[in-house]
């Protein structure tokens, strides 16, 4: 599916402002679990949605908000911990959320957006809209049991979801080779009669392709699709973890960072194409960096949320008693 000169500024815009994002939070020593590398994944997912479109990420999550167009300053206040942010200050890097662009919830429980993007879908269905709901999750939520028992519903009732697995292959330090009965997540889509794709999770087109498909087919009320992008984290599982015993070699790791880097692939099959010049590319670079700087001074300068106000968020609705 050939993306607009528009649309291929974008998903390069998207990608590095994930990639730039995070390199400041590295840079700043925020801990936190950074999605460096599966860029082409998240964006490529993302760009085939609508704004009213939901998404539910994961505790690996900075990306999807980015990903879905969120503004970098709230975010970036959030994860300082500010009243700034985006759940002001009370969520932090596992937590963030915005409506504004459809994202209904992260969570640090694997697996848990998987069912709640389930009953975004099911809410749609009911409204009778043509929204869609995706939930981002990894390998390793593959093999909770909210993954099955989603499925199946969506399966049974047609509902208008995306299940899409990062298959970075590590659960934290547990390869899929040693936690799944066979590699391929998008496999077991057979069981539950729902179609199953696997693509090159650093081919930010594929990916796209990919999804659009999904979403077209959600769209008419054909039922959920179980994508599966092959794709991989550059960083350690968490910024800080420290690993005794190594479970990647350092082989594997240069191999994606040199040779399969998102950014570095889609940037090289723009430039082949030739609608966009190198000069294009590194003005979109230079706003990216202005971008993510403003949005770093912005939480610096942001106050901290005053203690006293801790319940005022806790609910959504006063809770009212019967006399």
């Amino acid at each position: 599916m050939l993306l607009s000169k528009t649309q291929q500024f974008e998903m390069y815009r998207r990608m590095l402002r994930i990639r730039i994002f995070e390199e400041t939070l590295k840079a700043n020593e925020i801990a936190g679990h950074l999605s460096m590398g599966q860029e082409a994944a998240i964006v490529g997912a993302c760009m085939a949605l609508r704004d009213d479109d939901y998404i539910t990420g994961t505790h690996r999550s900075h990306g999807h908000p980015i990903g879905k167009g969120a503004e970098l300053k709230p975010l970036m206040a959030e994860i300082f911990g500010k009243i700034t942010g985006i759940c002001k200050g009370r969520g932090g890097s596992m937590h963030l959320a915005d409506n504004s662009v459809g994202i209904i919830g992260e969570s640090a429980i694997v697996g848990g957006g998987i069912p709640l993007a389930t009953g975004a879908g099911f809410s749609a269905q009911v409204r009778g809209t043509d929204q869609v709901s995706l939930c981002f999750f990894g390998d390793g939520a593959a093999n909770q049991g909210t993954f099955g028992e989603s499925i199946n519903m969506a399966a049974i009732w047609n509902l208008p979801v995306i299940y899409f697995c990062e298959n970075n292959g590590y659960a934290i330090t547990t390869s899929v080779e040693r936690s799944h009965g066979q590699p391929d997540v998008a496999r077991r889509a057979d069981g539950y009669g729902i179609s199953g794709v696997i693509v090159d999770g650093q081919d930010a087109l594929a990916v796209y392709d990919a999804t659009c498909v999904a979403v077209a087919r959600a769209r008419r009320g054909e039922g959920p699709t179980l994508i599966e992008a092959k794709t991989y984290r550059f960083d350690e599982h968490c910024k800080g973890l420290t690993i005794p015993v190594p479970y990647r070699t350092e082989a594997e790791i240069d191999e994606y960072i040199t040779r399969r880097d998102p950014l570095k692939l889609f940037k090289a099959s723009v430039l082949a194409v030739g609608e966009i010049s190198e000069m294009e590319l590194m003005a979109v670079e230079k706003e990216v960096d202005v971008a993510v700087a403003e949005a770093l001074a912005f939480a610096h300068d942001s106050p901290f949320p005053d203690p006293t106000d801790v319940y005022d968020n806790m609910y959504s609705n006063p809770i009212h008693y019967p006399a």
